[in-house]
């Protein structure tokens, strides 16, 4: 086994560099809580203009994030509409439900891939005294479990428009928004145009230790605010990590394109064993979703033979296995995965 672990888990797993460090320990800061805070005050203002909209509100997770939003935009006993394998439905662990009175109903798009007529067809607004209401439809981009694919803008604008039309709110997860900027090149003020709330990481691949950001109007930010204190994200002198997001702003989108295509590789190294394991062209971001389905082995198995090399991934059930690339991996790194993975593939379709 390799002395150097090679992680692909997640672009969660990146690490402040030495110039973050020493930035973020210079950064001013003050009480937050009492809205005192000049580099968290200065973020908020600046990713809410990157977007086009009014306010932002700096959480410590993309998950506190999210759920600030939807409940700006949905009522307790109302409906919000998701795609079935969105992080929203899927990994916030019944949020929405547990902490806001919210009620679901998803519909299933292959790869994630928003066709608007998918989300409309289930819409069903002021369904009057009898039937739940839907208020609101979230947007995952990219979408993590789809394998980090990039949503159509016309499919979002369609929606933006019918949705208008029948009085149904919008919010965008854009936990990696960041790296959907980058591979289609839509301006982030042309993403914010279409939606009333957003959240948006920086964590991920744009290295921050901790962060994301709620982003809507003055109004549902202040009223947002003080369920961030309920909830317990109420912090204090936390310009500290907030710098880290002005750094990583100035700094690391430059390297997501190499995020991408260090990607692109590992899913063509895969692919010559098996197109059905993975196929490149779907590979639009960082994100290399791999389908054992036709393969003899499992998940979990290939990511513990994986591990014998030095290289950690995400077995996300049986036969799904994620890989993630991030700004802390190196050419060489990428080197080893792409000749330790086709082997073991290839080992294990021959024992198929």
């Amino acid at each position: 086994m390799s002395n150097k672990l090679i992680d692909l888990r997640s672009d969660t797993v990146t690490k402040p560099s030495d110039e973050m460090r020493k930035f973020i320990a210079s950064a001013p800061v003050g009480d937050d809580v009492y809205g005192e805070d000049p580099t968290v005050n200065s973020l908020e203002e600046r990713v809410a203009e990157l977007f086009g909209h009014e306010a932002a509100l700096f959480c410590p997770t993309g998950s506190l994030a999210n759920q600030l939003a939807i409940r700006m935009l949905v009522a307790p006993g109302e409906e919000l509409l998701t795609e079935t394998n969105s992080h929203i439905v899927r990994a916030e662990l019944g949020a929405g439900a547990v902490f806001s009175g919210i009620t679901t109903r998803t519909w299933l798009a292959e790869r994630g891939l928003l066709r608007a007529e998918d989300a409309l067809e289930i819409a069903k607004p002021d369904s009057g005294p009898y039937l739940v209401s839907t208020t609101a439809i979230a947007i995952e981009n990219t979408h993590n479990f789809g394998g980090g694919t990039v949503q159509p803008i016309e499919e979002i604008k369609k929606l933006r428009n019918e949705t208008q039309k029948l009085g149904i709110a919008m919010h965008l997860d854009g936990a990696r928004i960041w790296n959907a900027h980058v591979a289609s090149k839509v301006e982030l003020k042309e993403y914010g145009n279409h939606f009333d709330t957003l959240s948006v990481c920086l964590s991920k691949g744009l290295g921050a230790p901790i962060g994301s950001l709620m982003i809507s109007t003055k109004e549902r930010v202040q009223k947002a605010r003080q369920w961030r204190k309920r909830y317990g994200g109420g912090m204090r002198q936390v310009g500290i990590i907030a710098a880290a997001g002005h750094f990583a702003l100035d700094n690391n989108v430059k390297f997501l394109n190499k995020d991408h295509e260090r990607a692109k590789s590992i899913a063509t190294a895969a692919s010559k064993v098996s197109l059905k394991v993975i196929d490149p062209k779907n590979v639009d971001t960082n994100i290399v979703g791999l389908d054992l389905s036709s393969m003899a082995i499992t998940a979990p198995e290939l990511a513990t033979q994986l591990k014998e090399f030095g290289i950690l991934t995400g077995p996300l059930g049986s036969k799904y296995l994620r890989l993630v690339t991030h700004m802390d991996l190196t050419d060489a790194d990428i080197e080893i995965v792409n000749k330790v993975l086709p082997d073991l593939l290839d080992r294990a379709l021959k024992s198929k």
